[in-house]
Order: C-alpha cells, then sequence, then structure tokens
C-alpha cells in the first residue's frame, strides 16, 4: 500500500501553527470511528497494544512482531496517519534499526523511540534512565533503519518526571542535534517545565499527557506543541461495555433488553458496508 499521503500530512501539521489531539485507536475499526469523527491523526500506544494484542498491563511483554502486526491492520483499514509508541524499541540501537524496518513497512505515519530502562530490570523499584549516549546510539539505529525520508522520528524521553528538567534538556538537545525530528515529551506537569524545554531546543514537540497548566491548545502551540496527547480513554470505554454487556447476558437480560449497542447504521459505517455491497455486485454478479 501507499503510506506517502499519510506521512506528509503528518509532517504538514509538525510544521504548522496549530496543536491537535490525536484519536487513540487500536484497531481497524476504532481508527476508521476516528477518522470518520475527524481526528487528524491516530495514537496507537504500546500500553493499548498490550491490552488489545495481549490482555495484558504495560510491562513490555508484547514483541515486536505483535505490535507491527497491530499497527498494519490499523493502517490498512483507512487512511488516518498513525503515531506509535515503539517503547524502547524492542532492545538495544540495532534493535531499534530493526523496529524501524518493521513500522514503517507497517506503514505508520510516525513513531517514537524512548530512553527509559526497559523492560524492568531485576530488582528495580522505580523507572531509571539509560545514559544519554546510549539514548543517542538509538537515535542513530531509528535514524538509519528509515527508509522512508517522509517517516517521523521522535525521540522521546520521561526524563522530567524520572531525574530533572536540566537532565531532560540535555537529553532533548543530544537527541536533536542527532538528527530526529521531533521531542516526544512524557511527565511534564507546568508551564515552567515545558518552556525550559521549548526555549532550549528548536524542534515540534509531541506531549504526553501534561497536568491542568498544559491542558490550553493555543498556549502548547505557541511552545511549538504540535500534538498533545489526551489519554487512551476509549479503549477502557470499550472494555466498561463489554463487560456490562456480557455481564447482562449472563445474569439473563435478554438480548432485545440490552442497552448501549451499536445501531444497525453505525455497524454498517465502521465496516464499509456500501463498498463491500459494491464490490459484490461488481465482482460478483
Amino acid at each position: 500500500m501507499n503510506w506517502s499521503d499519510r506521512r506528509r500530512r503528518f509532517r504538514a501539521i509538525l510544521n504548522g501553527d496549530r496543536c491537535v489531539h490525536p484519536g487513540s485507536v487500536v484497531d481497524a475499526i476504532s481508527a476508521r470511528i476516528a477518522e470518520d469523527l475527524g481526528f487528524e491523526i491516530g495514537m496507537f500506544a504500546g500500553s493499548t497494544a498490550s491490552l488489545t494484542v495481549l490482555g495484558a498491563p504495560d510491562l513490555i511483554v508484547l514483541t515486536l512482531s505483535e505490535f507491527a502486526a497491530q499497527a498494519y491492520r490499523i493502517n490498512r483499514a483507512g487512511n488516518l496517519p498513525l503515531l506509535v509508541d515503539a517503547d524502547h524499541g524492542y532492545g538495544n540501537a540495532l534493535n531499534v534499526k530493526r523496529t524501524v524496518e518493521e513500522l514503517e513497512t507497517a506503514g505508520v505515519a510516525a513513531l517514537s523511540i524512548e530512553d527509559t530502562l526497559l523492560p524492568r530490570a531485576y530488582g528495580e523499584t522505580q523507572p531509571t534512565l539509560i545514559s544519554i549516549e546510549e539514548g543517542v546510539g538509538k537515535m542513530k539505529g531509528a535514524l538509519a533503519g528509515r527508509q522512508d525520508p517522509d517517516l517521523v522520528i521522535c525521540g522521546r524521553t520521561s526524563a522530567v518526571q524520572i531525574s530533572s528538567v536540566e537532565d531532560c534538556v540535555a537529553r532533548c538537545k543530544a537527541y536533536e542535534a542527532v538528527g530526529v525530528d521531533v521531542l516526544f515529551l512524557v511527565g511534564l506537569r507546568t508551564r515552567a517545565q515545558l518552556e525550559a524545554i521549548s526555549s532550549a531546543t528548536t524542534l515540534p514537540i509531541v506531549l504526553g499527557g501534561g497536568g491542568p497548566e498544559l491542558s490550553d491548545r493555543d498556549y502548547l502551540a505557541s511552545k511549538r506543541v504540535r500534538v498533545a496527547l489526551q489519554g487512551h480513554q476509549p479503549i477502557m470505554a470499550a472494555i466498561q461495555a463489554t463487560y456490562e454487556t456480557l455481564k447482562a447476558l449472563r445474569d439473563g437480560t435478554p438480548p432485545s433488553k440490552l442497552a448501549g449497542l451499536a445501531s444497525a447504521e453505525l455497524m454498517k459505517r465502521v465496516t464499509r458496508d456500501a463498498d463491500y455491497e459494491r464490490w459484490t455486485k461488481e465482482f460478483l454478479g
């Protein structure tokens, strides 16, 4: 499939002057819903991938092949530019290179590689970071794995909440110097933190959540934040709805009395029923 257009649209957002919220998506149906509702980009996280593919918490037990396969299913379902959280790149810098190759082939528009020490080390009680030097090596590996120049590589760090603002600035400057396209910041709570990083760097910023001070999109845009995540509520809502429906059935509620079901019209829309009906007539007579 041709992934170039969606990558160019993602870069247009980065090169613009607005801050957008992505739609949190986990599969083909959720991606189509986000696209139909007008979201400009989708976000597929490692945490929601673990939930969707394994039914497991976000402990880095998902494999690259499982993550890439699900990303491909999301991408082939529509035309929504997809930002994915590739965690630590599933290993060292060589693994990061392989990760980028696989996710580029799967059609993602952008991906982030982070400098958190993952998976959890033996005896570790609090999250820790790899060295800046190793982080730089991972960013170099990511850039080396890219073949399509329109694919966006995000250097991600949670240093603000793990070490300090000063360390975060140092890491961002080092990743910017290597040549990543975007800085992906996690754990920021205040405007002072964002301003310290924004003033010391020049790249567009993706904000992985934030405190109440970081909710104004006009303000965020003025500090070069082009994408601001809002969390992954859709999958939590889906889990709750599935639980309630199955519980109601188990408790004896007749199917005709169930609440909160998708209408026939919505089901036809998200499954692209009209397209399949047209193709059936055209191809099968």
